[in-house]
């Protein structure tokens, strides 16, 4: 089946790439106008060529339904995810997958941010992205490894999937105690100062 998408996906591609250097010949004048008129004139007369002009735009119609369902199926398939339980199928949306690892952030106190982005493939994977902000300079590959191994076992505790779970950590920031003193004293210097703050009413 996945031969038979691909070969769909490939007569799709080279019908348009004919289709838009048509386009481009008729704009460039490079095709005289006679010739054209000539050639529509040929189908149009001939019965064996409006058969097969037919054919071909009734082929092109068939296929590219075909490919927006695929397209479709596809992108919503990658949305959600689908298991099979005695009583039906569930579906899960990967968003609330992602609001799950997010709750993780208290977990673990050297994370001050996490930001998943989570996917789901065909063959029962989950590809998980982490971009992490660090509150401090902590071990990153102990860090890591360990947030790792409990995002994992997190997803497969509360969904129960035996698939297999990829992880990817991308450390975007991690924030010094230097960075941390400045922000307190900038936030310290932001902060509205009361008039007469000072002075007790007697």
């Amino acid at each position: 089946m996945s031969f038979f998408r691909s070969l769909v996906i490939r007569f799709y591609a080279a019908v348009l790439i004919l289709i838009g250097l048509a386009i481009i010949v008729f704009a460039l004048n490079l095709l005289p106008l006679k010739n054209i008129n000539e050639a529509l004139l040929y189908i149009q007369s001939n019965p064996h060529a409006r058969i097969i002009t037919g054919l071909s735009g009734l082929l092109l119609i068939v296929i590219s339904s075909f490919l927006a369902q695929l397209i479709l199926g596809t992108f919503q398939r990658e949305k959600t995810i689908a298991f099979a339980t005695s009583s039906g199928e569930v579906t899960i949306a990967l968003s609330a997958v992602e609001d799950l690892i997010r709750r993780l952030t208290g977990i673990i106190p050297e994370i001050k941010e996490l930001r998943p982005d989570v996917r789901a493939t065909r063959k029962d994977t989950i590809l998980v992205d982490l971009r992490v902000v660090l509150k401090s300079e902590a071990n990153i590959p102990d860090l890591t490894a360990r947030l790792q191994e409990i995002t994992r076992a997190k997803i497969q505790e509360v969904l129960g999937l035996e698939g297999q779970i990829i992880i990817k950590i991308h450390v975007a920031k991690i924030i010094t105690t230097e960075e941390k003193e400045r922000k307190r004293r900038d936030s310290e210097k932001d902060e509205p100062t009361i008039p007469y703050g000072g002075y007790i009413r007697t």
